[in-house]
């Protein structure tokens, strides 16, 4: 059937907490009012307030709970309303949940989900438009996923509940909104570390995630070439087979961030692959990210800002073109020398 994304989500957390009654969820305003993005819709009715609850405004402390209810058997789903709201609580996560399974030697695990919206498109500003998977994702001990639309959502998010350690849950709140055909049902939930290739290709192998999987789709048919496009859904750990199998049938890597260029995801990916696959490239592997510049608030500006279907198409035609990494726009456009 077709769902918006936050439907799905929805979806997702219905039917895992069917299936486990350790499963609960706990965020500002997730009861009642259904989430701020409507993600915990028509819960509370079903489930009621002890397995969907509403907290107060204190990110450190809900998620410390979340923390100790996880070690203690329940399966605590917790709401970020916005990625930046976790840096209060970090602690608790880095320090502690990270950290369960290896300071008890095994005999303690920490099944616990935290979920934040993030990213760029709607006009929330510098403080509030941020992915900050960094923040995370160099962590060892926590898992990082991000949804891409409706199936992507149902199938990760089911996924990282039922996932052992603890998974962070990032959330393009650009997407929530966006419709898909979703198969819902047990045969969906896989383990994290898999990536799914969108688009078969053989000239240019793309690495994309979150809302910038949509881009690369746009940005291909525009510019009429024949890429592959794998939606790497889990940062960590990352699917490294899928994506070296890729790379080394198209010779090429273009990986697409909606990240800053300084400390963004893909650094590692074209890493990787320019130490282990150099002999495989015929030409040197790039990344297509944002400006190291807080996300501007004026909507002419945050378009600018991230990467448009546009000026992507333009980058991979001269890619594909030259074999040379093209300028960033703020370079060749004379905002930076």
């Amino acid at each position: 059937m077709k769902m918006r994304m936050n439907q799905a989500i929805v979806s997702a957390f219905a039917d895992e907490m069917r299936l486990d009654p350790s499963v609960m969820l706990m965020g500002e305003d997730i009861a009642g009012a259904g989430g701020p993005f409507k993600t915990s819709e028509g819960l509370l009715d079903e489930f009621g307030p002890m397995r969907v609850r509403d907290t107060p405004i204190s990110e450190m402390g809900f998620t410390g709970a979340a923390v100790g209810a996880s070690a203690l058997g329940l399966r605590p789903v917790v709401e970020i309303m916005f990625m930046e709201f976790l840096g209060v609580a970090l602690d608790q996560l880095v320090t502690e949940a990270a950290k369960f399974r290896y300071l008890s030697a095994g005999q303690v695990s920490c099944p616990l989900v935290i979920r934040a919206s993030v990213g760029s498109g709607l006009g929330f500003g510098s403080q509030h438009s941020q992915t900050l998977e960094n923040w995370v994702s160099s962590t060892p001990g926590l898992k990082v996923v991000t949804l891409s639309g409706p199936q992507s959502a149902y199938d990760l998010m089911r996924s990282a509940i039922q996932d052992p350690d603890p998974v962070i849950v990032l959330e393009p709140r650009v997407l929530y909104g966006e419709r898909g055909e979703v198969e819902t049902g047990d045969s969906r939930v896989k383990p994290l570390g898999q990536a799914n290739v969108i688009q078969a290709g053989n000239e240019v192998t793309i690495v994309a995630m979150g809302q910038t999987v949509r881009t690369s789709i746009e940005a291909t048919a525009q510019a009429g070439i024949d890429a592959e496009v794998i939606d790497l859904a889990t940062l960590v750990p990352w699917d490294r087979a899928t994506v070296f199998e890729s790379v080394k049938k198209t010779g090429r890597l273009v990986v697409i961030e909606e990240a800053p260029e300084s400390g963004g995801w893909g650094g590692g990916i074209v890493a990787a692959v320019a130490s282990e696959l150099f002999t495989s490239l015929k030409a040197p592997p790039i990344r297509i990210t944002t400006p190291n510049v807080p996300v501007p608030y004026g909507k002419s500006l945050e378009v600018k800002f991230l990467p448009s279907a546009d000026a992507t198409a333009a980058i991979l035609k001269e890619f594909l073109e030259t074999n040379s990494a093209p300028a960033p726009w703020w370079i060749s456009e004379g905002f930076v020398k």
